[in-house]
């Protein structure tokens, strides 16, 4: 099998797994963006997911099995939306 940026994205499982709102494990990670201790930016097959919290750190990664864990206090996991925002009626116009 290849890396997984070459595997179609139906083909790559995508889970997450929240303990406690201290640990937190995904699967289906392409890549990395961002990360601080305050917020973490993964891109998964399914989308960009947004982790928020205080204290985290990434404890395990891996981009060739697309896991990735993360440690500290979590307050929020977030999709973002990879699609252009619509116009209204007059953006169209204009």
């Amino acid at each position: 099998m290849g890396s997984i940026n070459e595997l179609p994205a139906a083909e790559l499982p995508h889970k997450l797994m929240l303990d406690g709102r201290s640990r937190l494990n995904v699967s289906g990670v392409k890549d990395v963006e961002s990360f601080d201790e305050a917020m973490i930016v993964l891109i998964t097959v399914r989308g960009t997911l947004v982790v928020r919290g205080q204290g985290l750190h990434l404890k395990a990664l891996s981009l060739e099995g697309g896991e990735v864990a993360v440690d500290g206090v979590i307050d929020a996991l977030t999709y973002e939306d990879d699609t252009p925002p619509r116009r209204g009626l007059f953006g169209r116009i204009w």
